[in-house]
């Protein structure tokens, strides 16, 4: 089972977003449903593993936090932009979160995530897009930003990769005060 611990996205979110999709040829843009901010890669983990991170994150104590999605920017990999996305507002709360999911993971036997914590929402993945093109589409919407929106949960989720596009499935949510 992959699987993978985020922050689901409300609806009207996921709608604001999806009127970003478009204008970058070459570009595989997510399908709304598949929006999320990920807290926490876990990867590919038998059953029994799986019932153990979740019995890790359901003992985590955390408060509910308030999410702005702000400006955009690309990932890149050998000098070509690989994937598109919108940022998230760093803030505290979020911060000791994500710290806590990593302890709590480690503990069970994980191995430490060797990246950085960048949180964004990824919008498109970029399969050859034209450098040129994706640089003025990305000046053009940076100013996107979205109001606060209150967070009181985040998942485990479950990802089985598919031909067109991967399907995401909320396993368990996690309840933040």
């Amino acid at each position: 089972m992959r699987l993978f611990v985020a922050v689901a996205l409300p609806g009207h979110l996921k709608r604001e977003l999806a009127i970003l999709s478009g204008g970058i040829p070459g570009a595989r843009w997510v399908p709304p449903e598949n929006y999320h901010m990920t807290l926490r890669f876990v990867g590919e983990q038998p059953a029994h593993r799986a019932a153990e991170i979740d019995e890790a994150l359901a003992g985590l104590r955390g408060r509910g936090f308030s999410l702005v999605l702000s400006g955009l920017g690309t990932f890149e990999k050998a000098g070509r932009s690989t994937a598109l996305w919108v940022g998230v507002e760093r803030n505290e709360v979020l911060d000791r979160l994500r710290a806590k999911i990593e302890t709590a993971l480690q503990r069970i036997g994980l191995e430490p995530e060797r990246r950085r914590f960048n949180p964004h929402v990824t919008l498109a993945r970029l399969d050859g897009a034209a450098e040129q093109r994706l640089a003025a589409y990305v000046q053009a919407h940076n100013l996107f930003r979205t109001a606060p929106v209150d967070i009181g949960h985040f998942t485990l989720f479950s990802s089985r990769l598919g031909k067109e596009q991967a399907v995401y499935t909320p396993e368990v949510e996690y309840a933040l005060t």
